[in-house]
């Protein structure tokens, strides 16, 4: 198939949607397909050959975080051309509810369209307000991907639009699962290590609550080293000095891999605006035992087919119930490594090798669904 993907955040400062874009790509060029990517770039960022830039982003604030984003006049005719010199079989939209390239693709459709929401919120102010104008856009769509149940409620709740498909999110846990354990992060009986990464300076990501819940651990296990890692301000790392963890800054992705591969308990404490979760797949397939919040999106991903959880969670927001997680599984060594077990085993199940073809099966929906309802040629996709 020629696929076309539209990724609506800037490729400026990557996060978890335009890293899963570019992972899709990759895992379906590598199934034989032709993909092309459409999003927002500066002229100074490098970006993979099968990229397309539709030029600067401008930030805005959505869903708890800080996005960048291309929207405009300028931007539609980039998005018209790629679409008219692409000659798709089908092009998929990705988290078409904010002002992005992603909502003027939907509106310009000319073939199979799917979109994947990857949003899960209790409330959004925006998509309600923006719902007379994309709830047609959505109704029109040939098929629609939420990456998890709570991302499905997130639309059904604010647009009365049904996904077609619960898909979760792709990660390539190769790099995971093979990951070295690098000495300085590992930890020690008497001084086991906690870790935590990512963009920190976002509220939502929970480091506050792992602060603060420092002193109870180190009141039951005193040498416990907590890591902080990821990209985050002067600010920031100074607090969490004061608080008593250790600084790592920003990590490349084979670091990433190493550091989650080499701490006992991998932290995920975030207090909301999560669809999925794939920190805790990445440190589950790294072999970390993860101690998670219990966002709904947190529990969808560590549920196993037999029920138990892979992950053990804590109230969401809630310091001390974090703190009591940390330590019980400190307690029991037996335990954490039985915990790290199960998690390795539920990665597995989000790995491209399982998830690419749930999506290439989709795509074929949605090109039957566009042949019976807009009828016009279309090409044989029924092979690579």
């Amino acid at each position: 198939m020629r696929i076309g993907i539209v990724c609506p955040y800037s490729l400026d400062a990557p996060g978890g949607v335009q890293l899963h874009v570019l992972d899709l790509a990759q895992a379906l060029m590598a199934r034989g397909h032709e993909v092309s990517v459409l999003a927002p770039a500066a002229k100074d960022t490098p970006v993979p050959a099968y990229v397309s830039s539709a030029g600067r982003s401008v930030p805005i604030r959505y869903n708890g975080s800080t996005a960048r984003l291309t929207f405009g006049l300028i931007a539609a005719a980039r998005v018209r051309e790629w679409l008219k010199l692409g000659h798709f079989d089908v092009v998929h939209l990705h988290e078409p509810g904010a002002p992005s390239l992603s909502v003027i693709a939907m509106w310009a459709r000319i073939g199979p369209t799917v979109a994947t929401f990857h949003s899960s919120q209790s409330e959004s102010v925006a998509m309600r307000l923006a719902k007379p104008w994309i709830k047609p856009g959505y109704e029109e769509l040939d098929a629609r991907i939420a990456v998890s149940p709570s991302a499905a409620a997130t639309v059904r709740d604010h647009l009365r639009v049904q996904a077609t498909h619960i898909i979760p999110n792709g990660v390539d846990t190769t790099r995971f699962v093979e990951a070295t354990v690098a000495p300085r992060w590992a930890g020690t009986p008497a001084a086991p290590t906690i870790g935590i990464l990512g963009r920190l300076d976002e509220p939502r990501k929970g480091l506050e609550d792992l602060l603060a819940a420092i002193p109870a651990v180190r009141a039951r296990h005193p040498h416990a080293r907590f890591l902080v890692a990821g990209r985050f301000s002067d600010r920031i790392a100074a607090k969490a000095a004061r608080a008593g963890a250790e600084v790592i800054g920003e990590l490349d992705e084979d670091q990433k891999a190493r550091f989650m591969a080499s701490v006992d308990i991998y932290c995920a404490p975030n207090t909301g605006g999560e669809s999925f979760g794939i920190v805790l797949v990445e440190a589950m397939a790294a072999g970390a035992a993860v101690v998670a919040s219990d966002l709904t999106a947190f529990l969808d991903v560590s549920t196993m087919a037999d029920g138990g959880h892979a992950a053990a969670h804590h109230a969401v927001g809630d310091p001390e119930s974090l703190a009591a997680s940390i330590t019980a599984l400190l307690d029991d060594p037996a335990g954490r490594e039985e915990l790290a077990e199960r998690g390795r085993e539920c990665a597995a199940a989000f790995d491209w090798s399982n998830v690419a073809p749930r999506v290439e099966e989709t795509y074929r929906d949605a090109i039957r669904m566009d042949a019976e309802f807009h009828p016009h040629p279309t090409k044989d996709v029924s092979t690579p």
